[in-house]
Formats: C-alpha cells, structure tokens, sequence
C-alpha cells in the first residue's frame, strides 16, 4: 500500500461543525442560567462575522462560497460571542467581531495563516477599549428571583436592551452585576479576606452561582471534541494543571489572599478556553511536548494575570502571550526524526543520517 498511511477524511466544516455542536450544552447552560440574551448577542456576532469574512473574501479575490460554508468564521463569532456579556450593546458585538475577522484573521491571511487567535483578539480589544460595557453581565437567574425589585428578561426585552438600553437605569441594574471574579477582586481591594468575600449570595459551593454549572456544560462539550479526536489531550489538560498547580501554590501560602484552585477551574472561562480555544491547531503549538508547554504556561499566566494584573480576567490575554511563543515552542520540542542520529563534535552538537 502506498503512503500516506494515516488517512484523515475530515473536512474543515465537518470539525466546525463538530466544534459548534460542542458549543451547544454550554449555550443551552447559559440560556437556562441566565436568561435568552446570550441568543442574540450569538446571531449578531453570526451575521456580522459572515459579512465582514464575505466582504474581505472579495476585497482578496478569492471566491465566497466555499470559504463561508467552512463554518470558521461562525466559530470565530460563537467564541466571542460568550466571552462577552449577554447584554452587551450592539455596536460592542460588532466591533469586536470586525476586529476579529477584519484584523486578526484576514490581514494575516486568513484561515489557517494568523498567529493570534482572532476570538481572543478581538475579546482583548474590547476589554481595553470598552471596560465599563464589558463588566455589565447578566446575573443568574438564579439570584434574580430572590432580589427584591429584581426581573427576567424575555428574548425580545434582551434585544431592546442589546440594540437600543429600552430599559430604566434602575431596571437594568437590577439585573445585571458583577462576575464572580469581579466580586472577589473587589473585596481583596477593600482589604477583606477571600473567605469575607465569598459570603456573598453570588458565590456557590466552587464558584460562582450559575456560573459553575455553564463550566460543567463546557467541559462536556470539550469532552465530546476529545471523544471524537478533533482535539488531543495535552493542552487541554496542561492548561487545567497550570491553573490548578499556580492557584494551588498561592491558596496553599495565603488562603486569605488568594482563591481556592477549584475557584478558578470553575470559572466558565477557563473551560471555554481550555477546549475551544487553546486548542486551536493555528495560533497554537504543534508538537506534543509543546502542547504541554503552551497550556502549562497558559494556565500560569492566567492565575498571573487575574492575580496581580489590570483585568480580573486573565485568559484571553494568557492566550495571546503564550500565541506569541508558539514558533519558539515548536522549534525546541520537535520530535527526533526517524532515521537521524545525535552526533556530538568538538564544534557542537548536530544531527546526521543514520547509517
């Protein structure tokens, strides 16, 4: 039988396909936990990534079709879209998904070319541009139907809210609040302990209320990509064990500072990241020692970042830093090729065909 020997008939829209059928237990998690908002904020990062991605097909003069149907542009848009408040104004959607299509992807060439990961990319620009929208997140439900004066939102009041704020100031901060790591990062501001801190009503029993269980829905969706080998082991695994081996050691030394391990790791953020987005085969490492590589470090700069950092969230940007490491990542941990033998001369150390 004649090479290749390993045959994989997989298309790029079939493992889009897969990635977004992944997505669908956390979108569902978070319709259920916080309210119908998340599904329009969905469609209008949909629809504007299509048209920035078609526009920019055309403007390169490559043919639409065949690029739109590959589904990576709809992924790109499902990733930002749930890193981002469900209530989030339209043009701050907008805005970022541009930046995402426009900048991070195209201008490096598009599908398969660009070194950062464009969702987190535009997640970044946002966060440093936009703060004060960006910490505007629905509360759960959960909370919501035990504060006094507090309301749910149907589908069509989350849009007037998304495309036009129809609502009273009162009412729209009756419903919406700090995340939990917002809340933690405060109370460690007012010199209060992590324990103080968290007797508030929006932690639960490993994170915060609503919030842990879109984290367990994300992890099975991540685990469903495993099952199915679209994703591979080591970077998912390593990014979980950086995070817990960095929050560990700090919770160990000053428990009173620094929040528990199993805080973090159930953060919604952190199992997104962890199998949607550091797992992505262009902007990360190739190689299985750099993957182990690329998400220990990943998850250490987040621990870094949430900790000492400007923003209480420190993913999207552990990301983009340890993106930048990639070509340096690959190039040290490349597997010996078969056939070739470590020769060491006087000179240095050099590889030569095996005889």
């Amino acid at each position: 039988m004649p090479s290749p020997f390993i045959i994989d008939r997989s298309s790029v829209t079939q493992i889009m396909a897969w990635v977004l059928a992944a997505l669908l237990p956390g979108i569902t998690a978070y319709v259920w936990l916080f309210g119908p908002g998340i599904l329009v904020t969905l469609t209008l990062a949909s629809v504007t990534a299509l048209a920035a991605e078609a526009a920019m097909l055309k403007a390169r003069g490559y043919p639409a079709k065949p690029f739109l149907a590959d589904l990576s542009a709809i992924v790109t848009a499902w990733l930002l879209a749930l890193s981002l408040p469900s209530l989030a104004p339209w043009w701050l959607i907008i805005t970022g998904t541009l930046f995402a299509i426009v900048v991070a992807k195209h201008l490096y060439g598009g599908l398969g070319q660009n070194i950062f990961n464009p969702a987190m990319v535009g997640y970044a620009v946002l966060i440093v541009s936009f703060p004060v929208q960006m910490t505007q997140w629905a509360g759960p439900l959960e909370l919501t139907l035990v504060e006094p004066g507090a309301v749910q939102l149907s589908l069509a009041q989350s849009a007037a809210v998304i495309f036009g704020g129809d609502l009273p100031k009162a009412t729209l901060d009756a419903i919406t609040m700090a995340t939990p790591l917002d809340v933690l990062r405060t109370g460690l501001y007012q010199q209060l302990t992590v324990d103080e801190t968290m007797t508030q009503a929006i932690f639960g029993h490993y994170g915060g209320v609503g919030f842990e269980w879109l984290a367990a829905a994300f992890l099975l969706g991540g685990l469903l990509l495993w099952a199915l080998r679209i994703i591979s082991w080591q970077v998912p695994l390593a990014f979980l064990a950086g995070i817990w081996l960095t929050a560990g050691f700090l919770h160990f030394f000053d428990a009173g500072r620094f929040g528990a391990p199993w805080f973090h790791l159930f953060s919604p953020s952190v199992m997104l990241c962890a199998f949607f987005i550091a797992t992505d085969p262009v902007s990360g490492a190739t190689t299985p020692r750099g993957k182990l590589i690329f998400g220990l470090g990943a998850g250490f700069l987040t621990i870094v970042i949430r900790t000492w950092g400007g923003f209480p969230d420190g993913v999207a940007f552990a990301i983009l830093l340890m993106n930048l490491c990639v070509p340096l990542i690959d190039q040290y941990t490349q597997p010996r090729v078969y056939g070739e033998a470590i020769v060491k001369r006087d000179d240095g150390t050099r590889k030569e065909p095996r005889t």
